[in-house]
Formats: structure tokens, C-alpha cells, sequence
């Protein structure tokens, strides 16, 4: 499983007030005048954008600049790396984890017990026990910082945890040209 942004059409001049009544332009020259927006508290709430109201004002990290996106997802066969299904949400939060989840129900019913591997943005407990519901074992990477792993021992104790760790960096590093 991963996720990626992907940046809208849309400008940051377009993500306008939702309640706010057709204004005036902004003074300037020509079609596509300057605007401030310093100051200004803009969220996905109480604002939208006029030309793509779909798109979701986003941000990767907190370093990060927020941009209005998508979100694009991707569940790969984890050995050859092919493309087994894709999907495109809107921006938040908890899109690429609920997205996965939805893509694993789609695959076909197996009697083996299957694995999903993932970065640090799957090792939560929600996702954890979702997977495990569907008979998915989550092969995702720890994320210790500041708080407790949600892949326990009982995962991370099997040889196919490093193995699937190891894979998915290669397929990582092979999928980034």
C-alpha cells in the first residue's frame, strides 16, 4: 500500500469563504490580480475552491506548505510490484489508511492468510486490527516516535516481517524514477 498527493488545478486565489457572496475582484491589473492572504485563517471548513470544490487544502508535514490536492492511492502485488488497484480520494487525514482498507475488501477471498505492507503512516491501531479482521497480517513499518508501535511481537518475530521490509524498500526505490 502507499499514497501520494496529488496537487489540483486549482489556485490558492480560487479557495474563497464558502458563505461569502460574490465580491468584487481584487484591484490590480489584468485577469489574475494579486491577492493577500496573510492573516487570514483558510480551512477546509469554512472555505472552498470555486474552479475545483473537490480538492482539499493539505499538508504533507508540519514544515510543509499546505496546497490544495487529492490523494492517490495504490495497492501493489507485493512481489513483482504491479499495480493490483488504484483509487482517488479526497485529502485528509485518514484517506490513505480507510482507502486501503476499502482495497483489501476488494480483493478476491483467499484460505491463506495474506500480508500488507505499508510506511509508518499504517502502524496504528486502527489499521492494525481492521487488517487483521480481513486476515491480512500488516507487514507495515514501525513508527516509535514519541509513542508505541501497533505491529507487536507476534508479527515482527517472523523472518517474512524483514523479508516483506526489505522488499518493500527495493519496490520503493525502483517506483521513485
Amino acid at each position: 500500500m502507499d499514497g501520494t498527493l496529488l496537487e489540483a488545478w486549482a489556485s490558492h486565489k480560487s479557495f474563497k469563504p464558502k458563505d461569502q457572496q460574490p465580491a468584487d475582484p481584487p484591484s490590480g491589473q489584468g485577469r489574475n490580480a494579486e491577492a493577500d492572504f496573510h492573516g487570514e485563517k483558510r480551512s477546509n471548513a469554512t472555505h472552498a475552491s470555486t474552479t475545483d470544490p473537490e480538492s482539499r487544502l493539505f499538508r504533507k508535514s508540519m514544515t510543509a506548505p499546505a496546497k490544495l490536492c487529492f490523494m492517490g492511492h495504490l495497492l501493489m502485488e507485493h512481489r513483482n510490484g504491479l499495480i493490483v488497484d488504484m483509487d482517488l480520494t479526497q485529502a485528509d487525514g485518514y484517506a490513505e489508511r480507510d482507502t486501503a482498507i476499502a482495497m483489501l475488501d476488494r480483493l478476491p477471498a483467499r484460505k491463506r492468510r495474506r500480508t500488507v505492507t505499508g510506511d509508518k503512516a499504517y502502524d496504528t491501531k486502527d489499521f492494525v486490527a481492521r487488517a487483521r479482521q480481513r486476515r491480512f497480517t500488516p507487514h507495515v513499518a514501525q513508527n516509535t516516535t514519541n509513542r508505541r508501535s501497533a505491529i507487536d511481537g507476534r508479527t515482527t518475530r517472523h523472518g517474512g516481517y524483514a523479508a516483506s521490509s526489505m522488499r518493500r524498500s527495493r519496490n520503493h526505490l525502483n517506483n521513485r524514477s
